[in-house]
């Protein structure tokens, strides 16, 4: 097995999970990672991403071209992390990263940047046989996966590869749903609440008596549902006229997908009709409903699959093919034609300040990719 530089490894990732990149934010660190990139030998270019997010930096493209004569893969992961994400202070004790716990401490998702960037390093050092690698680095991951929903697929050749966002480091996720952002807009009328109350309609009512009526959660095995957030009214002696809730549906079945979203559409446009009088024009509801990301759903023979797992064999590993209720890059991709296997850097506890990682389970991981770039290299398609 060629040996991980785990120093490094555990050094690149304080490194960057010290430098600061909050959704929209990721300018710097990029240009570290586009430096290192570049000193390895990738030709590095970023698309236009920026202008379409609102951030200050765009996609990442780094492209090796290998010394074996077989189809492109690419590593993936994303630059940005969530908020509080400024300032983090990493502490290191008994091989386990975390931050001081005032901030996150960006293992998600700077761990994988860090172990892709090793494994090339590690290739690069030893001048290993290479398939040739494409590296994504996105930004905007977590605020709606909005790199990935912009990103140039013209600056990509691989059609499949990995993306590194997931906590189990012995499994491979194949299995996502699809999800809808669903907008409800509730009118009612605005009346003085202590002169005239009779006057008016209460938007706040309206929304209450139709969320009482709808079954949110989990659905089923494969579905869920949530209203996240809702705004309206204007003060304690106004009858509310409007009220604006956000919320989501998910299933691995589009069909159920479907059924629970128009079943939260309906239970609004239910409960507003029910309090309408004949001939009123209110209370009446507005809805909006868009796909916010599409499923993934890997076939176990593709090669995506069977090359993970056979370079899992190679090191006396099992991977386990996962099913996950939440979304990633990797659904986008899908969406678009590119098949991307998510793989486990070992992080927990995720967007908390409680926020950790083992440097293990990283060098783990590392040493399966560069498992993976050998057995691809191969060129044994049928595995």
């Amino acid at each position: 097995m060629q040996m991980i530089n785990t120093q490094r490894l555990g050094e690149r990732f304080k490194m960057f999970a010290q430098i600061d990149s909050e959704s929209r934010s990721e300018f710097e660190i990029s240009r570290v990672i586009e430096k290192i990139l570049t000193d390895l030998g990738a030709s590095v270019c970023f698309d236009n991403a920026a202008e379409k997010v609102g951030g200050d930096c765009s996609n990442l493209v780094a492209k090796f071209k290998g010394t074996k004569d077989v189809p492109p893969l690419f590593l993936s992961g994303h630059m940005d992390t969530v908020v509080p994400g400024k300032g983090v202070k990493v502490q290191f004790e008994n091989g386990i990263f975390t931050s001081d716990g005032t901030t996150i401490l960006g293992g998600d998702d700077k761990s994988a940047l860090a172990i892709i960037l090793e494994v090339m390093e590690v290739v690069k050092e030893n001048n290993l046989p290479c398939p040739p690698v494409e590296i994504v680095f996105t930004v905007c991951e977590e605020i709606g996966l909005l790199g990935a929903k912009h990103f140039d697929l013209s600056l990509m050749d691989s059609k499949f590869g990995y993306i590194l966002d997931s906590t189990d480091t012995k499994g491979i996720v194949t299995r996502a749903p699809s999800a809808n952002d669903i907008i409800i807009k509730v009118y009612g009328r605005s009346a003085h609440a202590g002169a005239a109350p009779e006057k008016g309609i209460s938007a706040i009512f309206v929304a209450a008596t139709a969320i009482a009526s709808l079954e949110l959660g989990r659905i089923d095995a494969v579905t869920t549902c949530n209203l996240g957030t809702i705004s309206g009214g204007m003060a304690t002696n106004i009858i509310p006229e409007y009220v604006e809730i956000h919320g989501e549906a998910r299933s691995h079945n589009l069909e159920k997908l479907k059924q629970v979203t128009d079943n939260i559409a309906s239970g609004f446009e239910t409960a507003a009709a029910g309090l309408r009088k004949e001939g009123q024009e209110f209370p009446r509801v507005e809805i909006e409903v868009a796909q916010d990301f599409p499923n993934t759903n890997i076939p176990e023979d593709h090669l995506a699959i069977t090359l993970a797992r056979k370079a899992a064999d190679n090191l006396g590993r099992k991977l386990e093919s996962k099913t996950t209720g939440g979304g990633a890059d990797a659904n986008i991709f899908f969406g678009k034609g590119i098949v991307a296997g998510v793989l486990g850097t070992g992080m927990t506890d995720v967007h908390t300040l409680k926020e950790s990682i083992s440097l293990s389970d990283m060098e783990n991981t590392a040493h399966l990719i560069l498992e993976i770039l050998k057995v691809h290299g191969e060129g044994d398609t049928a595995l």
